[in-house]
C-alpha cells in the first residue's frame, strides 16, 4: 500500500485540477466573468427572454414504515389481512426459496383463512432486462391486489418493478428508466403497496423507491428511482441473515458503507440545479442534507464497528443486528440525499465484467461471473474520497476520525491540514477494505489500464448520481471525463 506522503503529491495534482474548473469553460487560470455576464444579460433583453436555471431551496424526507426486531417475519399475513388484500404476488430467489425467512413468510401467510397468493421464486441475483421482463410478464398475468418480496436487494427491486409495469400494462420497460438512458417519466398512478423483507444486510430497499438492473445490451447497471415505488412496509427481522454467507455479508456490508459515505459527502441539497418548477418532479435523490445526514453518520459509524467482526464471525449476533439497523438508516440516508461517484463507477464495473474479466467473486453461489455490488462499489473507495474530499473537509475528517477509531478531537485527526485529510483518508479505506479481504483495486478483479475509457464512457450516463458527486456534480456544464479517468486510473490498485 503507497504511503501518505506519496499520495498526497497525487492529492495536490486532484485538488488543483478542480481549483481551476471554470464552471463555463472547464479548466482555466485565474479571470473574471462579470463583463461577459453582464454583456449577456444586455443581448437578452433584445431576444427570446431565458429563463434562470435556480438552485433548489427545499428537501423532502421519504422512506417506508420499517418494523424491527426478532422473528417479525411472522406477523407478514396478519400484516396483508389488515390491508385488505385479495391476492399477494410474493417474489424470491431460487436460493431463499429453500431457506428459513421465506418458509417463515409463508406460514405466515397460510396461517390466515381467505388470503390467496402466489409466488415467483426465480428472480436471479444482479437483476437484468432480460429477468425483469419475466417477472413482469408473470405479475402481469395475475391480479395481485398487494406484494411481498422476501430476499435481498434483486429480490426486492425486481418486486418493485414488477409493481410498477403490472399497473402500467402498456408501458415499456426504458419508459421510466432513469434519464438520458431512458424516457425517466414520472409515476402518476398509485402503485399496489409491498411489503419488503430483506434477507441482507446492504442495499436498505426496504426503504427507498429504487430499484437497479444490468441493462446487458449497454454493460452498465442503472434502474428507476421514484417515491412511489417504495415499500408500505419494511419487515426488518434480525432471523433473516442467519443464514447468509460471508462473502454476502461483507459484499452488503461494503454496500451499507458507501451509501452512507457518498450520501453524507453528496453536494449539498441548495447546490442541486435546476429547483422542480413542481414539487412533484423532485427527484429521489436531493444531495446531503440535515435529516439524511443523520441517518448516514449513524449507518457509517455502525458498519465500521460491526462489519469486521461478522468478517471474523457471521454467528456474531450483536453484530447482525446492527448491519441490519446500519442497512436500513443508511437506506433512509441515501434514499433522500443520493449517492455518487462510488456507485456510479460500479455500474459499468459489473457490467462490463459479464463480457470482459468474467470475475467469479468467492462465495458466491453462482456459474456466472459476477463482482458483487458491495465489491464493486468499494474497489474505487479510496480513490473516490480523495478525490472529493477539498469539497468538504470538515465532513470527510469526521469520516477519517470514524476509520480511525476515534473522533475529530483527537490530536491525530486535528492536526492534519485540510489539504491532506484526503491522502490520509485514502489510506485509511483502503486499509479497512483489506481487512475485509476485499480485492484490492481493479487489477486485481481483471481490469487492466486499457480499460480505463470503457469505465468511463459506462459511467458518463449515470447522471442521476453523477450530478450529485463533488467536483463533478457541481461544476456546470462539465461531465467529469477527466476526472472520472483519473479516480478509475488511481482505483487499478493499492
Amino acid at each position: 500500500m503507497s504511503t501518505v506522503a506519496s499520495r498526497n503529491s497525487i492529492f495536490r495534482l486532484i485538488s488543483a485540477s478542480q481549483r481551476s474548473a471554470c464552471p463555463c469553460h472547464g479548466p482555466c487560470t485565474s479571470h473574471s466573468h462579470g463583463g461577459q455576464i453582464q454583456a449577456l444579460n444586455q443581448l437578452r433583453t433584445f431576444a427570446t427572454p431565458v429563463n434562470a436555471v435556480e438552485k433548489e431551496y427545499a428537501f423532502e424526507v421519504a422512506a417506508s414504515n420499517l418494523r424491527f426486531g426478532d422473528g417479525v417475519t411472522a406477523e407478514i399475513g396478519m400484516d396483508l389481512k389488515n390491508m385488505r388484500a385479495r391476492k399477494v404476488g410474493v417474489f424470491t430467489d431460487p436460493n431463499v426459496a429453500k431457506l428459513r425467512p421465506m418458509k417463515t413468510a409463508i406460514a405466515a401467510l397460510e396461517s390466515q383463512t381467505d388470503l390467496p397468493f402466489e409466488v415467483f421464486d426465480q428472480v436471479v441475483a444482479e437483476p437484468t432486462e432480460d429477468s425483469w421482463a419475466k417477472a413482469i410478464e408473470w405479475a402481469r398475468k395475475h391480479d395481485f391486489s398487494h406484494f411481498l418480496a422476501v430476499g435481498g436487494g434483486s429480490v426486492i427491486d425486481t418486486a418493485k418493478a414488477a409493481n410498477l409495469f403490472a399497473v402500467y400494462k402498456e408501458a415499456n420497460l426504458m419508459d421510466f428508466i432513469n434519464a438520458p438512458i431512458g424516457k425517466g417519466l414520472p409515476i402518476s398512478k398509485t402503485l399496489m403497496p409491498l411489503i419488503a423483507v430483506p434477507t441482507t444486510a446492504g442495499t436498505g430497499s426496504e426503504t427507498t423507491g429504487t430499484a437497479i438492473l444490468d441493462i446487458t445490451s449497454r454493460s452498465f447497471k442503472t434502474g428507476i428511482a421514484n417515491r412511489a415505488m417504495k415499500p408500505v412496509l419494511g419487515i426488518v427481522d434480525t432471523h433473516n441473515t442467519e443464514s447468509c454467507p460471508t462473502a454476502v455479508h461483507i459484499s452488503a456490508g461494503l454496500d451499507v458503507l458507501f451509501h452512507s459515505m457518498e450520501s453524507y459527502t453528496a453536494i449539498p441539497y441548495t447546490e442541486r440545479t435546476p429547483r422542480p418548477a413542481n414539487p412533484i418532479l423532485r427527484p429521489a435523490y436531493q444531495g446531503s442534507n440535515p435529516v439524511a445526514d443523520i441517518f448516514s453518520l449513524w449507518a457509517l459509524q455502525t458498519t465500521v464497528k460491526y462489519l469486521p467482526r461478522i468478517a471474523k464471525n457471521r454467528d456474531d449476533t450483536e453484530a447482525r443486528r446492527q448491519m441490519l439497523l446500519a442497512s436500513s438508516f443508511a437506506g433512509i440516508g441515501f434514499g433522500n440525499a443520493g449517492v455518487h461517484l462510488c456507485h456510479g463507477m460500479s455500474y459499468p464495473i459489473s457490467g462490463l465484467n459479464k463480457k470482459g474479466p468474467k470475475y467469479k467473486h468467492p462465495g458466491y453461489v453462482t456459474d456466472l461471473p459476477i463482482i458483487p455490488h458491495g465489491v464493486s462499489v468499494a474497489l474505487t473507495g479510496p480513490a473516490v474520497f480523495q478525490f472529493t474530499a477539498p469539497s468538504s473537509p470538515d465532513r470527510h475528517r469526521q469520516a477519517l476520525a470514524i476509520f480511525n477509531s476515534t473522533n475529530t478531537s483527537d490530536p491525530s485527526i486535528m492536526s492534519i491540514p485540510d489539504r491532506e485529510i484526503g491522502a490520509h483518508l485514502y489510506e485509511s479505506i483502503a486499509r479497512f477494505l483489506d481487512g475485509l479481504g476485499v480485492p484490492r483495486g481493479l487489477k486485481a478483479v481483471g481490469y487492466q489500464s486499457s480499460d480505463i475509457d470503457r469505465l468511463v464512457d459506462g459511467t458518463l450516463p449515470q447522471r442521476r448520481v453523477l450530478d450529485l458527486a463533488p467536483g463533478i456534480g457541481d461544476v456546470v456544464g462539465s461531465d467529469g471525463r477527466e476526472h472520472l479517468a483519473r479516480i478509475i486510473e488511481n482505483s487499478m490498485e493499492y
